[in-house]
């Protein structure tokens, strides 16, 4: 049987009571975790904290973040020191359905899967979607968007808040791109699950990488990601980190997926949200009008991202994270 870790990665007491929500939910999987990593990013208050709290907890540790300030560094530390045979992530403010991990061991009963990713669905803070928010971009939130492949497929790349690994991806292809993904407060970057994976399979082109729909969390919507400035800005930034991507894998790969879901995806997104307007159905026009905001706004910052990468250079690094896993296992780990 397959050994699952699952690494949790948090950063502020902010979001404490969603922490204990989301390792609950991993004890009480149907197919048990064979250990659950905390990763605490540069919060000694929090990571004290949590220490305490699980203390008598078997199969839970929890770690300082052994990298530079940032979810990739985090993950990094989570995947050094776990000893999984498989790696899955969850974010910290989300909650596993039962099956999650099940569904993870059962597609990696294939050898040639190094990756499996699930569905994630939207909890939103005001209880239901804005009328004006459109299924076409809930990676803004970090869910499963209209036009995401469903039902057990092969994908280009896993989403990183419901994503697992084989320890041999990181072994082949390196641990994520520090200089990518989120850091703390800043600007609400990602992809860095993209380049990783684009990476992974050059590295191994037999891998296949799978999305199974049936793998799924429910991921907390605060009621500040639920605004259109919050909409606007992470498009912004997703713009910014595909530009990174696209400098670091080339863009042929990087915007591969990207190409369809604006030409195809969207188009068909802004039909429906006129639609919709036409029969007087609440939020029609406000959809229609965002889908346009958010296309022209991913396209901003990734036209500047990339000026910014060709003066710059590229501003990200990949690190060798399974070198020795039980060697790090005592690294600023408690309970």
């Amino acid at each position: 049987m397959i050994t699952i870790s699952v690494v949790i990665c948090v950063y502020t007491e902010d979001r404490w009571e969603d922490i204990l929500s989301a390792v609950a939910s991993v004890r009480a999987q149907s197919r048990p975790a064979h250990e659950t990593l905390l990763v605490v990013d540069h919060n000694t208050s929090l990571r004290e904290r949590l220490a305490k709290e699980y203390k008598e907890a078997p199969h839970v540790r929890v770690l300082a973040n052994a990298g530079p300030r940032g979810l990739s560094a985090g993950r990094n530390t989570g995947i050094a020191a776990s000893g999984g045979e498989v790696i899955a992530f969850l974010d910290d403010d989300a909650v596993a359905e039962r099956d999650w991990l099940l569904r993870f061991a059962e597609a990696y009963d294939d050898p040639q899967v190094f990756a499996v990713g699930g569905a994630t669905r939207p909890v939103w803070a005001s209880r239901r979607r804005p009328a004006w928010f459109p299924e076409e971009f809930d990676w803004v939130v970090g869910c499963m968007y209209r036009g995401h492949p469903t039902g057990r497929v092969r994908v280009r790349n896993v989403l990183g808040g419901n994503a697992s690994f084989r320890r041999t991806a990181f072994e082949s292809a390196g641990g994520f791109a520090t200089g990518i993904g989120r850091d703390g407060d800043k600007r609400p970057l990602g992809c860095e699950e993209t380049e990783l994976c684009i990476r992974l399979t050059r590295a191994r082109p037999d891998a296949v990488l799978l999305i199974d729909d049936r793998a799924v969390i429910h991921h907390r919507v605060p009621a500040a990601r639920e605004r259109f400035r919050y909409f606007r800005t992470r498009a912004y930034a997703e713009g910014l980190s595909k530009a990174l991507v696209a400098r670091s894998v080339g863009a042929d790969k990087g915007l591969e997926s990207e190409r369809r879901y604006t030409t195809r995806v969207l188009p068909a997104g802004v039909g429906r949200g006129l639609r919709d307007a036409l029969l007087g159905r609440p939020g029609g026009a406000g959809r229609a009008g965002a889908i346009v905001t958010g296309v022209v706004a991913a396209a901003g910052g990734y036209v500047i991202g990339s000026v910014r990468a060709r003066r710059a250079g590229t501003e990200f690094s990949v690190v060798d994270v399974v070198e020795g896993p039980e060697e790090r296992r005592s690294e600023g780990a408690t309970g």
